[in-house]
This record gives C-alpha cells, structure tokens and sequence, in this order.
C-alpha cells in the first residue's frame, strides 16, 4: 500500500497538474514602510525555463503572510534579537565580540546577505553566510565554530540578512564561482529517490499546485532563514533542503556539505532581483 501511494505520487508530480490556484497579486511591505520586490522578470540564465520568479510569501494564507509585515508579529525577529546579543558577547581566545572588528551590525552588515554564497579569494572556495560566520569565530575570535544550521549559527544568519532586507539578491555565478554553480544546477534538475523527483518537478513544473493541502512555491530561497509555522523555528535553508531530499525517498546530505553548499548557490541564484526577505513567515 505504501509502495503503490509512493507510484501515485511520482505520477501526479511527473505529469502536468490541475491548475489549483498561485500567486497572489498582494504587497508585502515591512512595517508599513520598506516594500518588497516579489515578482520580477527572471534572470538571464532562466530565461528558457520561467519568465517570472516570484516569492514563496505570495503563496501563503493571508494569516501567514500578515506576521511578515509586521517586525512584532513576526516570530522570526525573536532570534535576531538573541544574535543581536551575540554580537557584542565577547568571546574565545581573543577575548572578541563581533562588533569590535565590525561595529554596528545594522551598518556594517547592510547588503551583505544579498551576495552570499559567494567565492572566498582568501580560502579558494565558494562560502556560505554561516561559513563566514564561522571563520571569523575560529580565526579572529578564537572560538568554537557554530554547528552548522543550527541553534546559534541560523540566528546569527537571521539577524545579519535582516540588515539586506528590501535588497535584491545579486549572486554572482560566474567567475570561479560558476563550476559548483553548474553542479548545483545539475542537483536542481536530476531526479533522485524512490519517488524520482528533482527539485524542478516541484518548484519549477508545478509551483502554483496544491500538494498535501498546500501550495507549492516556485521554491526561492531569497527569505531564509525562515520561521516555520510547522515546527515553530527558525530554520536554515540546508534543513530545508535535507527535508525536500528525504521527501523523495532518497539518501539526504548533511548541513554544511559541499554538495547542498552548490545546490544553495543555484537556488539562491535563481532569487536575484527578488528582495532579500529574512527572517520570513512560512507554513
């Protein structure tokens, strides 16, 4: 029985779906002051697949949606407060706290959430934000890094992509950046699991339909990290992947691997133009 409603489920994602409903035409605006960018013309290098990308935001209910326009409705802002403390904690070896190489973390981190992943010169290596965080701890604090996606380190990535908000997303994918960039694509389109389904079935063939008595979006990435409404947390965008990848029936990566790293920096490519919306509201 398990097997055959598995086979009725890759069916229905592998062919077209009854059109269920989409995008909504409503504005998101942040405390009724900073609107965002939501629908835009696709970037270039999806010119052959979609002609608009639009924002997981429009797919929600209009009660998950109103905790988004407001910075004391939304839960997520709970845990940039908590980072808030974080940064000027001084910690490790050094004795540092990261506002005594950065200061004000509303100026000096403006903007910087809307280039990551990005390719590092330094280390030779495309970084995630939580990468980065981490390599300030361990070589210029001293201290321990976060563990990956969790706690502490989707905090901190929260707190700083708040300071991007309103931004649009401008990652760059050329350069020495364009091999995992490539790789990440081909993660997007491949098919894998028990239930063969690749990351474009869902959110590129299908986004708009209904799937478990919800919609699914076009899968932009642009308001990680995001608070759940399902498991009341905020939650990175690699524990989002990992659980994308489980629902295929396939054998999943880990947080911080290289291979969601590449599949992170696609995703978030496919975002630019959007604004930067983290900390989001999502189901």
């Amino acid at each position: 029985m398990k097997f055959k409603a598995m086979t009725a489920m890759a069916a229905l994602l592998a062919a077209p779906m009854v059109f269920a409903g989409g995008a909504d035409d409503d504005v998101l605006t942040i405390n009724e002051d900073l609107e965002m960018v939501t629908k835009t013309a696709a970037p270039a290098h999806m010119a052959d697949d979609v002609d608009e990308i639009i924002s997981g935001w429009h797919f929600r209910s209009d009660e998950t949606q109103a905790l988004q326009m407001d910075d004391f409705d939304n839960p997520g802002m709970i845990f940039v407060d908590q980072a808030l403390d974080m940064w000027n904690a001084a910690e490790g070896s050094e004795g540092k706290a990261c506002a005594d190489c950065h200061g004000d973390a509303e100026e000096s981190m403006a903007g910087v959430a809307a280039t990551y992943p990005k390719w590092n010169d330094g280390a030779e290596e495309v970084r995630t934000l939580q990468m980065q965080v981490n390599d300030c701890r361990e070589n210029r604090m001293g201290a321990k890094p976060f563990k990956y996606d969790a706690g502490a380190a989707v905090s901190m990535e929260a707190m700083i992509t708040s300071y991007s908000r309103g931004m649009p997303v401008n990652v760059a994918i050329d350069g020495p950046a364009a091999a995992m960039w490539e790789q990440g694509k081909e993660m997007y389109y491949t098919r894998t699991g028990q239930l063969e389904l690749s990351c474009a079935n869902c959110h590129e063939q299908n986004y708009g339909n209904f799937i478990r008595a919800d919609h699914l979006s076009q899968g932009q990435i642009n308001g990680f990290p995001a608070y759940r409404l399902k498991n009341a947390k905020l939650n990175g965008v690699h524990s989002r992947f990992k659980g994308c990848v489980r629902d295929t029936r396939a054998e999943t990566y880990s947080p911080g691997s290289a291979d969601f790293i590449a599949l992170e920096l696609y995703v978030k490519s496919r975002a630019n133009g959007l604004s930067v919306e983290g900390p989001s509201v999502r189901n």
